[in-house]
């Protein structure tokens, strides 16, 4: 890498921690790349220069974030499995629910089906599921969960309880995240455990 391409890797990343920075401080729709290009001690002609699109700089920060918080976590799920990983991330997030309120705020943009932002919103959250999955699976393998709970719908059920938690304790601050997380969990693995028998109200299968 030369010095230039040095020198504008720098200012990217300068860029996107001033953003992280203010979005700690304040919610997606009272960022403004003002307050951002303040935060990173340039004007806002420079930051656009690094940055010339606002998604762009959204995208940026939402991977530099993500991956600050969630990489150094990742090693809990091949040790300890998948619920533990998840339960570990809910716990940072209690810590400091700053980025949960952003990645929050981001769903609004990614189910948008004309926005172009939204096809790589997808493409990471496809990525996260796609972890939890292959964790999952990774889980029935050493036997950690039931042969007789899917992967794939694992996932889904998983990332549900896990995201549809933390939505609703944006809502309900005096709710206690981690009991309600853990608590679901656990009704959760106990259906796991047992062969899925379709429901009733499915006439064309009960039959």
């Amino acid at each position: 890498m030369d010095s230039a391409q040095h020198d504008d890797v720098f200012t990217r990343t300068r860029i996107v921690d001033a953003m992280i920075h203010v979005l700690h401080q304040l919610p997606l729709h009272e960022v403004t790349p003002a307050l951002v290009a303040a935060q990173a001690d340039m004007s806002v002609e420079a930051m656009t220069a690094s940055f010339p699109s606002w998604d762009g700089l959204l995208l940026a920060s939402i991977d530099r974030w993500n991956d600050q918080r969630t990489t150094p976590l990742m090693p809990i799920a091949a040790e300890q499995g998948t619920i533990r990983f998840l339960r570990a991330i809910v716990m940072k997030n209690i810590e400091n629910p700053s980025l949960m309120r952003f990645l929050t705020a981001t769903l609004n943009i990614a189910a948008a089906p004309n926005h172009p932002l939204a096809p790589m919103l997808h493409s990471r959250w496809r990525r996260f599921q796609g972890f939890v999955q292959q964790s999952l699976a990774q889980d029935i393998a050493v036997g950690r969960e039931p042969h007789t709970m899917e992967p794939a719908r694992g996932a889904e059920q998983l990332i549900a309880t896990y995201e549809g938690l933390q939505l609703q304790s944006m809502v309900r601050p005096e709710m206690d995240l981690l009991e309600s997380f853990d608590r679901a969990v656990t009704r959760l693995r106990e259906g796991w455990s047992r062969a899925y028998v379709p429901p009733v109200w499915d006439l064309t299968r009960a039959g």
